[in-house]
């Protein structure tokens, strides 16, 4: 989204105000954990024999079904395979699973500092992530700070991916808030769109700079500190 419009959004949207927030509800991937780099996705691209292009696509239009449970991980790489006319073997589905998990693991440390000012100010904090059980365990396991959150959805436990209404009240009752008085935060659109539709307050996620501008325009009494390497916005569009 373009400055131009994101600035027209706010103008449109006179009334918002975030001061009296009860709730924030994250997204994890590019929001919480930054995105992997090209380099980093191509490792999984090469296994397929295919450009980083055409596996990108391939990846981004297949993941409702691995996130939500619907096939395993065997299966899901296995389709892949299929689908790129290559043949994998068990020790090449585990490098997939083992390098997946690795390359959505950097987590951004200005988010993560932003998330414990959060809870310090009585600021309840949600996650809700379109997530394959491979990462959920990850980041169950490895993660300390999950244990912060006071609710979290991961679309593998609750088989329902967002944008589906069902997943957002499923982490408002969660939290126990009301849509109006829950900000939530994520790197796409379509999501953002249907956060709005339920009455929630959204702000979609391009980077920490443009977040916290964002959160200082609408009143949102904490802000992110930020530095000049957390500023920067992803190249490509990769999604979690």
């Amino acid at each position: 989204m373009s400055i131009e419009r994101r600035d027209e959004e706010r103008r449109n949207d006179s009334s918002a105000n975030l001061s009296n927030i009860k709730a924030v509800i994250l997204d994890y991937g590019k929001v919480i954990a930054r995105s992997p780099t090209e380099e980093e996705f191509g490792r999984m691209a090469k296994m397929f024999n295919v450009s980083f292009e055409a596996f990108f696509q391939l990846w981004e239009d297949s993941r409702d079904i691995y996130d939500r449970s619907d096939v395993t991980a065997e299966q899901y790489w296995r389709k892949l395979a299929a689908h790129t006319k290559t043949t994998l073997d068990d020790k090449q589905i585990d490098a997939l699973r083992r390098t997946e998990v690795e390359i959505w693991s950097h987590i951004d440390p200005e988010m993560l500092n932003w998330l414990g000012a959060l809870q310090v100010a009585g600021i309840e904090t949600g996650l809700l992530s379109n997530m394959p059980w491979d990462l959920v365990n990850h980041v169950r396991t490895n993660f300390e700070w999950m244990e912060n959150f006071a609710f979290k959805t991961f679309s593998a436990e609750v088989r329902l991916v967002k944008p589906d209404a069902a997943i957002y009240e499923h982490t408002l009752q969660g939290l126990g808030v009301a849509a109006p008085d829950a900000l939530f935060v994520d790197d796409r659109e379509r999501n953002i769109k249907a956060a709005k539709a339920l009455g929630m307050h959204a702000i979609l996620y391009q980077s920490i700079a443009q977040f916290r501008d964002e959160l200082k325009q609408l009143n949102f009494p904490v802000l992110p500190a930020i530095s000049g390497a957390g500023s920067h916005t992803p190249q490509h569009d990769f999604q979690l």
